[in-house]
């Protein structure tokens, strides 16, 4: 069994803990007004991963939340770490979020635009590429823009990616099922680790997940914040899974 990991989301939009539903700006819920206390949260519950979206720079380009990013990172230092995404578009973001402690920055619109991009940054932090498709084509910038690329194609581009998020839009933050097929066949098409995102809703998804060779981890938001499972409950399950116990 493939060692698999459990990536909690935080995605933050003006300080606020929220959702998306298909990453639509005008469909969130709002979960929390602390992202600091729901990363503590994870950690005390045994998450060694958590995932951080910046909603805000991811939109405008300006990391408004990168503060609080920051914060998060330093606090929870050995005992989680943090992988980051939204407006993650420069050498320099990369720095300065590895400059403070995080330790894989998420790279996507502007990955697909110039691979050449992840290449240099990942010279100072993991890089993993963040590949959203709608029925296997890549979207880019707010999933509004076909990249003219398929997903399989892509998998080609970015040799120095520690891995990739893959992530099926029309199901993201619905809960209805991940992409099983579309993961499968992402993960048996690359060497590198496929960490699969959007749709997880019930223990049973991860289950099915955790047995995809080439998928090493999963992001689940949503799921977690309307009591569907804990982070307990799912590192549980992958942990039973690892020893086929």
């Amino acid at each position: 069994m493939t060692h698999i990991d459990l990536y909690p989301a935080i995605d933050i939009r003006s300080g606020r803990v929220v959702r998306l539903a298909q990453g639509d700006y005008d469909q969130e819920t709002v979960y929390g007004d602390d992202p600091m206390e729901v990363a503590r949260r994870f950690a005390d519950e045994g998450a060694h991963w958590i995932h951080i979206v910046d909603l805000d720079a991811a939109r405008s380009g300006e990391p408004v939340n990168r503060t609080v990013i920051s914060r998060i990172a330093s606090e929870l230092s050995g005992r989680a770490k943090i992988q980051t995404g939204g407006g993650v578009r420069t050498l320099d973001d990369a720095r300065t979020l590895a400059d403070a402690g995080i330790s894989r920055v998420v790279m996507g619109s502007a990955a697909v635009s110039d691979p050449e991009l992840v290449e240099g940054a990942a010279r100072i932090v993991d890089v993993a590429v963040g590949l959203d498709h709608r029925n296997g084509r890549i979207a880019v910038h707010g999933w509004t823009r076909d990249a003219g690329m398929t997903l399989v194609g892509a998998l080609d581009m970015f040799p120095a990616a520690s891995a990739f998020i893959v992530t099926d839009i029309a199901r993201d933050g619905l809960l209805q099922g991940p992409d099983i097929e579309g993961l499968t066949r992402a993960a048996h098409a690359t060497s590198t680790p496929v960490i699969a995102s959007g749709g997880v809703s019930t223990i049973a998804d991860i289950e099915v997940l955790a047995e995809i060779t080439g998928v090493t981890g999963v992001i689940t938001g949503k799921a977690i914040y309307e009591g569907r499972f804990s982070v307990r409950d799912a590192l549980e399950c992958m942990k039973t899974k690892r020893t086929g116990s």
